[in-house]
């Protein structure tokens, strides 16, 4: 299954400020850039991370949401949603990121990337789109995009080719994931197959949630 990029997007060192928060200054307003784009290790070339606890790092190293997904808030918010206004690096289309699987392998331009994690919505995102409910109405419609990790440096561009070459036979998804870890977390134990492509920051925390639900007895749905 193939899909494309529509549009590379990066943030640029002009960022806006948020005020309120701490940083003060947010990454998410992101700009289409024309052009071959370089791939580091821990993003694209001219991207700017500003809350490192929560965006970015190894396995946050670059953003992917889907116009597929986008075109849904389109409709929902009666606004046009170009690319980077989901503060993602790359806007797809032709993939399912609602379905990639934790740990599949995208090979993008000459670079490699693989699924880490879903996007959990923040208080910037709805202040940067001015919907003050975004973030539930958000984690309500689960389309969250997919944060990657960077196994192969390269270059990427608009108009390339997103190939999946490896996908895990574990079958726990982005959206999934998401799922279980907000609304169903008596389902934790699912993700133990998953926790090794998780950012390396979340792996511990996650291990600990998952083995103190694995821990946790059986709750007998019959009557006392």
């Amino acid at each position: 299954m193939n899909g494309r990029v529509d549009a590379v997007c990066v943030s640029g060192t002009d960022l806006p400020a948020v005020a309120g928060r701490k940083p003060v200054r947010t990454g998410i307003d992101k700009r289409t850039v024309t052009g071959r784009v370089a791939v580091h290790e821990l993003g694209l070339d001219g991207d700017v991370q500003a809350n490192r606890k929560h965006h970015g790092g190894e396995g946050q190293a670059v953003y992917a949401y889907a116009q597929e997904d986008a075109d849904w808030w389109i409709a929902e918010l009666a606004r046009e949603l170009p690319p980077g206004r989901f503060g993602e690096n790359l806007r797809t289309s032709g993939v399912d990121l609602r379905n990639a699987v934790l740990g599949e392998r995208w090979r993008v331009g000459t670079a490699l990337f693989e699924v880490t994690a879903w996007r959990t919505p923040c208080a910037n995102f709805a202040r940067f789109w001015n919907v003050p409910d975004l973030v539930k109405r958000f984690a309500a419609h689960g389309a969250t995009g997919a944060y990657l990790r960077v196994l192969e440096t390269g270059e990427l561009g608009a108009g390339d080719a997103v190939e999946i070459v490896a996908r895990p036979d574990h079958g726990i998804t982005v959206e999934t994931a998401f799922r279980i870890v907000m609304t169903q977390k008596s389902r934790l134990p699912e993700l133990a197959p998953a926790l090794r492509y998780l950012p390396l920051k979340d792996q511990p925390k996650m291990a600990e949630r998952i083995a103190a639900r694995s821990a946790e007895p059986l709750r007998s749905s019959a009557p006392a």
